[in-house]
């Protein structure tokens, strides 16, 4: 039997009883949820050495990235010299119209020696007479799209008839330097034309075509014959006047006879190369006209 007069709950006499607050978070505690407080850091070796691992391997990697790009520009260089590209590239509107100019009218020319400084050729943007390879590259682009058009308006477009026109041009060029190179070879001619002046001075002949095919689209086949004749004219003058400076430059300079063997082989070879560009112009526009 419980005691007359104590509180229930067993609590003292005289002290009413209080009603306990569930335990909560203070500012003290740590909130719910959060890691505890760590006693000690972490002083594991990794710890200590993560940080000078990953610098090196960076340092490590940016080192290799830059050796591989020396070593991949070194090769390229060899095989495809992009310094020299840059000074076949290396023109502007006014040396493009005046180029122009040139292949369709070169009769009005007279100076048709390449300047030099320090025995190196100028840029083609201050030289006229300098090859370069802006013209070509941009009038194979234009002949392959004026062939196309040429096509359309016979309906006969197709994807694969103008991948062919385009494959068949570029192959013709590449069998025309080919064959100019083992000329030079076969006729022992020392002279500073390398393959990339080769390919520009072949690669003028779209600029004739795209005149001719324009004509025929415009005038039809009276228009193409005319226009296309008047370039493969301008463009036989341009290649002997240009030439003979670059293949007849040795013989000049070492005083041989114009009616010597040699160097009448190096007037034919002149003559053929020029006369070579006509008959790959007709032959690669002449079936595009109806």
């Amino acid at each position: 039997m419980e005691r007359a007069g104590a509180a229930p709950g067993g609590a003292p006499p005289g002290r009413l009883p209080t009603k306990r607050r569930p335990p909560g978070p203070s500012a003290s505690s740590p909130a719910l949820g959060a890691d505890p407080p760590r006693l000690f850091e972490d002083t594991s070796a990794g710890a200590f050495l993560a940080q000078p691992v990953s610098s090196f391997a960076a340092a490590y990697g940016s080192s290799l990235a830059s050796q591989g790009k020396e070593i991949v520009g070194r090769n390229i260089d060899r095989f495809v010299p992009v310094t020299k590209l840059k000074y076949y590239f290396a023109v502007d509107t006014v040396y493009v119209g005046r180029k122009l100019g040139l292949l369709l009218f070169p009769f009005l020319h007279q100076d048709w020696q390449v300047q030099y400084q320090q025995d190196t050729p100028v840029a083609p943007r201050f030289d006229v007479n300098a090859p370069d390879l802006y013209i070509p590259v941009m009038a194979f682009i234009t002949y392959v799209l004026v062939a196309g058009l040429a096509l359309g308006t016979q309906n006969r477009f197709s994807p694969d008839l103008l991948g062919l026109q385009a494959s068949s041009a570029l192959a013709w060029l590449i069998v025309e330097v080919l064959a100019i190179l083992l000329s030079l070879y076969l006729v022992t001619v020392n002279t500073d034309l390398s393959t990339i002046d080769l390919v520009a001075f072949s690669g003028y002949k779209y600029v004739g075509m795209i005149v001719g095919l324009l004509a025929g689209l415009l005038f039809g086949k009276t228009g193409y014959y005319l226009l296309l004749s008047w370039c493969c004219i301008t463009i036989f003058v341009f290649m002997i006047r240009t030439l003979r400076l670059k293949i007849l430059s040795e013989a000049a300079a070492e005083g041989v006879l114009v009616r010597g063997a040699k160097n009448q082989l190096r007037m034919y070879l002149t003559m053929a190369v020029a006369g070579l560009q006509p008959l790959i112009m007709y032959w690669l526009t002449f079936h595009l006209i109806y």
